[in-house]
């Protein structure tokens, strides 16, 4: 039987998870088994979610499919961008440093800030009167 060849990178961002399989073929992009132009509707989210292959210069040698979960929209798209960029770099290590130069292996880490007790959320506080 022949081996499936395949390769796996993990995006995140904020609380959005992308599971990214790259499959050698002709350039399909499946997001949790509908097409991306389906999944993500605006262009800046199909722009962010192809950003990765576009600065690799591989957007036809491979077909995306993602599995996202968690977060917005915005959020999934760029949890692909980065996990596409990490299964690139399993395919292919050279590809680091344009894709480093270009920001995408960095993990964007900004999440919400937690509600604090005693708050009525994370920064705003309860109305205070002295009388």
């Amino acid at each position: 039987m022949a081996d499936l060849v395949q390769y796996y990178g993990t995006g995140r961002r904020k609380s959005a998870i992308a599971r990214v399989f790259l499959r050698p073929g002709n350039g399909g992009f499946k997001v949790n088994g509908k097409p991306m132009d389906v999944y993500f509707v605006t262009e800046a989210q199909r722009f962010a979610a192809r950003r990765t292959l576009n600065t690799a210069e591989v957007v036809g040698q491979f077909d995306v499919i993602t599995t996202v979960k968690g977060g917005g929209v915005t959020a999934q798209a760029d949890a692909v961008k980065l996990g596409i960029a990490r299964a690139l770099l399993e395919f292919n290590v050279e590809l680091r440093k344009i894709l480093k130069a270009d920001g995408l292996l960095t993990r964007d880490a900004r999440i919400k800030e937690r509600k604090k007790y005693g708050q009525k959320g994370a920064r705003k506080r309860f109305q205070f009167s002295k009388r």
